[in-house]
């Protein structure tokens, strides 16, 4: 059977964010009409949806999708969970790693809903910091664990590529609820996100 890629888009989206592109593209000094950007209105157009698909997700009913009653009652974690978002200030993109943890409290979610939901809002336009509390609010008012802890380490075209042009800067944000509020938990959750227990 012959690989095929099927994608869909919203036609009124696209033709405006289409006429839209070919504006800029002209007021930037460009012809877009050239032989080498004449599809490349349309193709933006598109790629910026699938980078804001996002808005038209909700985390919460992917996680309520997956959950399940489990008497476990220790730390559960997902680290290096890649993200890709774009800057709400720019529009250029930043992208890195997430670290998730949570103590079940009846409840637990299947693991690959906790990437999704780093998913759900990284591709939405963006701040770092306020990313790094939606992920934990959906998690905390989803599941009502004991806690929850969210570290978010990336890097920021728009410190990269413009302004102060900081290459190997990273920018780090964190949020902790519950029994992560504590010292004690706070620093073992710190200490395994560090930690490479699989010999990798």
């Amino acid at each position: 059977m012959a690989y095929s890629k099927t994608e869909s888009y919203d036609e009124k989206v696209t033709s405006g964010l289409i006429e839209n592109y070919k504006n800029a593209i002209h007021l930037l000094g460009e012809d877009p009409e050239r032989e080498g950007l004449l599809k490349t209105p349309e193709r933006i157009a598109k790629a910026m949806q699938y980078m804001t698909v996002g808005y038209q997700q909700d985390a919460k009913a992917i996680l309520e999708g997956a959950k399940f009653t489990e008497s476990y009652s220790e730390m559960v974690i997902v680290k290096d969970i890649e993200l890709y978002s774009m800057c709400e200030h720019h529009m250029l993109p930043f992208f890195g790693k997430a670290h998730i943890a949570y103590i079940p409290n009846g409840y637990i979610t299947g693991l690959s809903k906790l990437a999704r939901v780093v998913d759900v809002f990284s591709r939405r336009l963006q701040v770092q910091e306020r990313l790094t509390h939606q992920i934990l609010d959906a998690i905390q008012e989803t599941l009502q664990p004991e806690g929850v802890a969210v570290v978010i380490e990336a890097q920021h075209l728009c410190m990269m590529m413009r302004g102060v042009q900081k290459q190997n800067s990273t920018t780090t944000t964190s949020a902790f609820s519950g029994q992560f509020q504590d010292n004690t938990t706070r620093s073992e959750f710190l200490r395994l996100i560090s930690a490479n227990l699989i010999g990798k």
